[in-house]
């Protein structure tokens, strides 16, 4: 392309955006923002600079897109924000919290009143309405129900180095920080798994699923392995 070519594709962009503000969607840089053709956005809807709208998008009214914040070929839902956070081939439903630093990877569905929080990354998986991952979890070929809440640090092993696996949690269940589920496995209605576990079977309905190693402390260990001195002389 020459000068001339990216001059009038800039020019297109601006009245593509133009378009958009004159029938309701506000900018903070209207000339920052990089919105494909044929791309979908209600009324109300504040779009924030380096937002890039690639392919079939639907964003619905009075939504928030946070700066730096990548979305393709998905549909967002009424009053839902998202910051700094790429969906792709995806959805999001009504009033849910994306980011910041979201990974919607695709055929991933978010429903209504959740929350998809830092550095959580969703995977060929749902979560169904009112279902909240706060942050630094991996939630990967699996389905999550109503209500559901998944704690820092859980992660869906769904993987075992040849196959992967699918594991259901089920409404209103609690998952504790920390833990691991090695798909597949299923964690029943209005159940509990306790912190630190790792679940290897099924929990059924109501119930509270701990695994922990017993601990052990071993006194003066540093001083007689010599641990402390040999840290030293590094």
């Amino acid at each position: 392309m020459n000068i001339e070519d990216f001059e009038t594709e800039e020019r297109a962009r601006l009245e593509r955006n133009l378009a958009y503000a004159e029938s309701g969607v506000k900018f903070i840089d209207i000339k920052a923002a990089y919105i494909d053709e044929g791309v979908k956005i209600g009324k109300g809807t504040v779009i924030y600079p380096l937002v890039v709208l690639e392919g079939k998008v639907e964003i619905g009214e009075d939504c928030l897109i946070g700066a730096n914040t990548r979305i393709v070929d998905s549909t967002i839902g009424d009053r839902t924000d998202i910051w700094s956070s790429v969906i792709l081939e995806s959805s999001v439903g009504n009033e849910t919290h994306v980011g910041p630093f979201a990974y919607m990877r695709p055929n991933s569905h978010v429903g209504s009143g959740c929350k998809v929080g830092d550095f959580v990354e969703v995977k060929n998986s749902t979560m169904g309405d009112g279902a909240k991952s706060s942050h630094l979890t991996y939630i990967g070929d699996s389905d999550v129900g109503e209500r559901v809440n998944l704690g820092c640090g859980v992660v869906f092993v769904n993987y075992d180095g040849t196959k992967k696996f699918r594991s259901v949690v089920e409404d209103d269940a609690f998952i504790g920080c920390n833990s691991n589920l090695i798909s597949p496995v299923r964690i029943g209605k209005k159940s509990y798994v306790g912190a630190g576990s790792t679940i290897t079977r099924d929990v059924p309905d109501g119930s509270l699923y701990i695994e922990r190693a017993k601990p052990k402390v071993l006194e003066g260990w540093v001083e007689r392995t010599g641990k402390l001195d040999k840290d030293k002389s590094k």
